[in-house]
């Protein structure tokens, strides 16, 4: 898919959902006036018990959901949240899951001690506990993040390289939220922790992170831009330690005008080699574990680059809503946490084949790395694996939510037009939370003007007999097949991946009825 394929729609669309909503959180939904989730310290029953994978690994997984809220239409804030684990002894993580029932643009995830950001857990205002993400890191250590609007991700780094959480600690993170829907959205959020046993070990994880700050995007134009952080020179001379960091994990953040990103190794004789390379927008999961993990000892550092295609006649800066981010977050074998930013004085270098070219110059700042994150000690070696109690309503919760059908008794949206259809289906659905704008997967572009000759005209490219939409049969309809069915088939039988494609659960049963009358009614302009 190319990047800033929804057009000008997702500006209007930003910008009434700043207007609309501002940094207010979720309503709870109709039934559950709390929009709760379970206390996780009220009872000491795990919903996964210790086992033994028949390889030596001991493990178990513990989920905790954050409890299910409404965004109204074209909604936008940005709560912190959190899960404090009554954890008596450390948790060795090696991986990670994150799930969402949409609407989820991205969230930054960080292991504090208990007594940090005290309060109520579940959503809050940030603000209002003085959350800030550095000294959420500094106090801890960064647990996960997530793929700009994915909505199952997980964070798997090679064996025995794990997060460590030390004991008494609290989960916190900073998320985004966006609806681009002209109707409300329910939604929800959960966190999945694999443990494993603390003799299974081998090395604890530290973040690392890189940022490109001073971003300056200039309209109706492609650009990139690029820094390189002397890693080795700042390491060395702030810890006294020899250069022999590993890199074990990446990820990228950047929003929908990004279409390229890119990780090099900077010196030595693997000088300018890629380390990570996207192209693109996907809305998917986009982390990289990289096993064996890679020595950046004989180099000098890392250089990166973010690109852009800006198709808007306004320039775009760093920030939420339509504006954009340049960041990548490591996960490395290093006794520093380190983060590196380009914080100003980014500078143009030329223009190449119609694309601008950035430079701007790496600031590096390295904090000690918390003496809570050291190996497992001996008697934790010895012991049992230690499953921390999780709250009554977690109990056998699976870590991605459990997809059923759509209810074709369900009741449409008002007006269940072609127009109700781009609003709440097609434009957050399929274009800016998939892969179906300009240029999109099966050469299908629900952002095209004439939307009603390009969904009725489509060539199927699937193995089916069925067109995308068959006027007055829902279900001879194939568009209609992928919405509504958890596992639906082609004309072989095979199952293929509902839609949207990287959803663990299909959209709300109004949409799809909506869906469902507009071709029932003979899908009319």
């Amino acid at each position: 898919m190319r990047a800033g394929s929804f057009g000008s729609s997702l500006v209007v669309a930003m910008a009434l959902a700043a207007s609309a909503c501002g940094s207010r959180w979720l309503d709870a939904p109709p039934g559950d006036p709390q929009g709760e989730a379970g206390d996780s310290a009220t009872t000491e029953t795990g919903n996964a018990e210790g086992r033994d994978t028949g390889e030596g690994t001991e493990r178990a997984t513990i989920t905790h959901e954050f409890g299910a809220g409404m965004l109204p239409p074209f909604g936008e804030t940005e709560p912190c949240v959190s899960w404090t684990l009554n954890n008596e002894q450390a948790l060795y993580v090696q991986s990670v899951t994150v799930s969402n029932l949409s609407s989820f643009h991205h969230s930054n995830w960080f292991v504090v001690p208990d007594d940090v950001y005290p309060g109520e857990d579940g959503f809050w205002d940030c603000g209002s506990r003085n959350f800030d993400e550095i000294a959420a890191a500094q106090a801890g250590t960064v647990l996960f993040a997530q793929s700009t609007q994915s909505w199952v991700e997980t964070q798997r780094t090679a064996a025995g390289a794990i997060i460590k959480i030390p004991p008494r600690s609290r989960v916190v993170a900073g998320v985004h939220l966006l609806n681009l829907s002209a109707a409300e959205i329910t939604t929800n959020l959960w966190l999945s922790l694999e443990l494993i046993h603390p003799r299974d070990v081998e090395v604890v994880l530290t973040p690392m992170r890189l940022s490109y700050l001073d971003l300056d995007i200039p309209a109706m134009s492609r650009s990139r831009h690029s820094s390189s952080c002397d890693i080795k020179t700042y390491y060395e001379g702030y810890s006294g330690q020899p250069y022999d960091i590993k890199l074990h994990y990446a990820l990228p953040h950047y929003h929908s005008l990004g279409d390229f990103f890119e990780l090099r190794q900077l010196g030595g004789p693997d000088d300018d080699k890629a380390l990570y390379h996207l192209e693109g927008f996907n809305a998917e999961a986009n982390g990289r574990t990289y096993d064996p993990p890679i020595p950046l000892g004989d180099g000098n550092g890392l250089s990166f680059t973010c690109g852009y295609d800006n198709f808007r006649s306004q320039d775009v800066g760093w920030g939420i809503g339509d504006q954009e981010m340049c960041v990548m977050l490591l996960l490395v074998e290093s006794d520093l946490l380190m983060d590196g930013s380009v914080l100003s004085a980014s500078h143009f270098v030329e223009e190449k084949d119609g694309v601008h070219y950035y430079e701007g110059s790496c600031i590096l700042v390295g904090y000690p790395k918390s003496g809570e994150q050291g190996p497992p000690t001996q008697a934790e070696i010895d012991g049992p694996l230690y499953v921390p109690p999780v709250g009554e309503g977690d109990v056998d919760l699976p870590p991605v939510p459990v997809c059923e059908d759509s209810d074709p008794q369900a009741q449409p949206l008002p007006e269940p037009t072609l127009q109700t259809v781009r609003d709440v289906l097609l434009q957050p659905a399929c274009a800016f939370s998939a892969c179906h704008g300009l240029g999109g997967a099966g050469g299908l572009d629900v952002t095209a003007p004439d939307l009603h000759a390009t969904l009725l005209g489509h060539v199927v490219q699937a193995q089916t007999s069925l067109p995308l939409v068959a006027p007055g049969d829902p279900e001879g309809s194939w568009l209609y097949q992928l919405v509504s069915r958890c596992e639906p088939t082609n004309a072989n039988g095979a199952i293929v991946s509902h839609m949207p494609k990287n959803a663990p659960v299909l959209l709300d049963d109004r949409v799809v009825a909506t869906l469902r009358a507009w071709i029932e009614a003979g899908a009319l302009p």
